[in-house]
């Protein structure tokens, strides 16, 4: 595709991304958490400040770091710090267990950790467990360095924007981690994406809670600086300070899984304290599906569409979004952005297929990992995104669900998402994650509820509601009700979990 060319900036790294606005916007802050602010005319600074420490860190072009954070200005700063040393970014959240960071330590390779503790205490029990240091570093402040790994080989790079820019480990894997390959041209395209589509402008104030570790987070970072606009770097969500947030600081864009916004609007209600957000301007919800009764609670409440999309990170991570100019009413993901292909493979009866997609966003593969790349990737660059999809006359795509997570019952294909809508429909159900379980010869729908705070749904209405609404085969076999799911950082539900539980109760 010809065309792509004009869709990524012409830039070879992504910390070229602010240059542009350190003149022109120089007393504008660019990266702000509750500790720091740093101005786009210090940005540059501080970006070339930090190189410099984390060369005399031992720190090579093409060795992988690993940055055990959550959302603050310093991990930003590293990030794109480690970008001018042609280094790969390995950003882990700081939430993840002690096994967790230990593997990907070793997978990755890394020749030094960064542990940002001074707004994580998870991250300080990482770093004092791996014996790291504290150090004090221009514009940052006090963070903790691991020891310096001297086996560690630098993977060389190319001096395009081919290069790798980032390691993402993607969440809810089993087995041997997974790091998805992002190259600097991936995360401009990405980044780039949020301009074309209307959703960062010059001067928008960005309320980033998704965590920057993932992909999600990470690109709306390069995103805001690209566009000269403000990124408000919380590291955990609350709803209180959301509200608060959104009322009181300016806020113009907002994004979440739909969990936190169903969290929001339970408690403004809960404490009888209406939301208020004079300034926002564009709402969008990802990585988890977005059900209709909380699309309509939200642009009731704030008089705005919420903007739904869809995407992995092994796109970098959009494939699809509704359009800011052609507001939807229901809940597809809309149509694919600009740039990027799609094709339904092998679809059904119903127009049902697995959704693949082509496009500058598509990862360059699985670090260490040639049989899963290969796996993904198809010789001609499609991306085999693993879900099952089905695409309007008009184009806009509706994603049905996992091909792994489809249950076969009785013969008849249930997709967990239609029966997880239908009960996030119900008074008193927060979200819900509905998985299959083996039974002799046949398979069969369990569900879990995470209940709202105070309430407890009434279970035989809930079963009669199901009932009325969906096909006799789709309705659960065993409604299990949680006062918390298990939930990834990002907000998205961890079903893996959820099905080792329902499987575990059939031995039982």
């Amino acid at each position: 595709m010809n065309h792509h060319e004009t869709l990524v900036p012409a830039m070879r790294r992504v910390h070229e991304t602010f240059v542009s606005h350190c003149g022109s916007r120089r007393d504008q802050a660019a990266l702000v958490d509750d500790f720091r602010t740093l101005t786009y005319g210090e940005l540059g600074d501080a970006v070339t400040a930090l190189e410099h420490c984390l060369r005399d860190a031992g720190v090579r072009a093409g060795d992988r770091v690993l940055l055990v954070a959550e959302n603050c200005v310093a991990a930003a700063a590293c990030t794109l710090a480690l970008s001018k040393l042609d280094a790969w970014a390995v950003t882990v959240n700081a939430r993840l267990s002690p096994r967790e960071i230990d593997d990907f330590l070793a997978h990755c390779g890394a020749r030094r950790a960064l542990y940002f503790n001074t707004v994580s205490k998870e991250a300080r029990a990482h770093a004092e467990q791996h014996g790291a240091q504290r150090v004090d570093w221009p514009y940052v402040g006090e963070l903790m360095l691991g020891p310096l790994n001297a086996a560690a080989v630098p993977e060389l790079g190319e001096q395009d924007a081919s290069q790798v820019s980032t390691l993402v480990y993607t969440t809810g894997t089993t087995g041997a981690p997974k790091a998805v390959m992002l190259t600097h041209a991936n995360l401009l395209f990405a980044a780039a994406n949020g301009r074309r589509m209307g959703r960062i402008m010059t001067g928008d104030i960005l309320y980033a809670v998704v965590p920057i570790a993932h992909i999600y987070g990470g690109t709306l970072v390069i995103g805001a600086l690209l566009n000269g606009a403000t990124i408000r770097l919380v590291p955990r969500f609350n709803p209180e300070s959301v509200a608060k947030a959104l009322a009181n600081e300016g806020i113009t864009v907002m994004n979440g899984a739909p969990a936190m916004y169903a969290k929001l609007l339970e408690w403004s209600e809960r404490a009888g304290t209406p939301l208020r957000a004079p300034s926002l301007r564009i709402a969008q919800v990802g990585s988890a599906p977005l059900t209709l009764p909380l699309k309509e609670a939200f642009e009731r409440t704030f008089g705005l569409t919420l903007q739904n999309g869809y995407g992995m990170t092994e796109a970098s991570p959009t494939i699809s979004q509704t359009r800011v100019d052609a507001p939807r009413s229901d809940c597809s993901v809309g149509h694919a952005i600009s740039g990027v292909e799609i094709r339904l493979n092998e679809s059904n009866e119903a127009g049902v297929g697995e959704l693949w997609a082509r496009g500058p966003g598509v990862m360059k593969g699985y670090y260490r990992a040639p049989e899963a790349t290969a796996e993904t990737i198809t010789p001609d660059g499609w991306l085999r995104t693993g879900d099952l999809a089905r695409v309007d006359p008009d184009g806009a795509i509706w994603i049905v669900g996992r091909a792994k997570d489809l249950i076969i019952r009785s013969g008849f294909n249930v997709y967990p998402i239609e029966v997880e809508q239908v009960l996030n429909a119900f008074p008193g159900v927060l979200q819900s994650a509905v998985v299959g379980r083996a039974v002799e010869g046949n398979e069969e729908v369990v569900a879990y509820i995470e209940r709202a705070p105070g309430s407890t749904p009434d279970l035989d209405a809930l079963r009669a509601y199901l009932g009325a609404n969906l096909s006799p085969y789709k309705v659960p076999s065993e409604i299990v009700v949680l006062d918390q799911m298990p939930a990834a950082a990002t907000g998205k539900i961890l079903k893996k979990e959820l099905q080792l539980r329902a499987a575990e109760k059939t031995k039982g």
